[in-house]
């Protein structure tokens, strides 16, 4: 693509890191709101009931907010362009168990990224 083309079609995004949920379980919901308009993405996320919904509704919300306030973006016409998410570093956690063992505890974590487009 050429320099024209890229600056045709403005894009927002946002950005959550180190989100104490595993990338799996987000991923569930990223997939139910991929390529829908914002409005409507919002309204699946506030309804669906998935621990992941709490921090992409807010993840949404701060994408939508950069649409408007930094790319003079039309909020009416975003919709849902791209959403990823990518592991994070694993906290580490033991688990005391019987006879002096020691289970380990994995708590993973998520980087995930949204970006919102204006619909043609």
């Amino acid at each position: 693509m050429s320099d024209n083309e890229m600056m045709s079609v403005p894009t927002a995004t946002a950005k959550a890191t180190y989100i104490r949920i595993a990338p799996r379980k987000v991923q569930i919901v990223l997939d139910l709101i991929r390529n829908q308009p914002a409005d409507k993405a919002l309204a699946i996320l506030k309804y669906t009931p998935k621990a992941a919904c709490e921090p992409l509704e807010k993840l949404l919300k701060s994408a939508i907010a950069n649409a408007e306030n930094n790319h003079n973006m039309d909020v009416d016409r975003l919709y849902v362009a791209e959403a990823n998410v990518g592991q994070g570093p694993t906290l580490k956690r033991i688990r005391p168990r019987a006879q002096g063992r020691a289970y380990r505890i994995n708590k993973k974590t998520s980087h995930i990224t949204l970006v919102l487009k204006e619909m043609e």
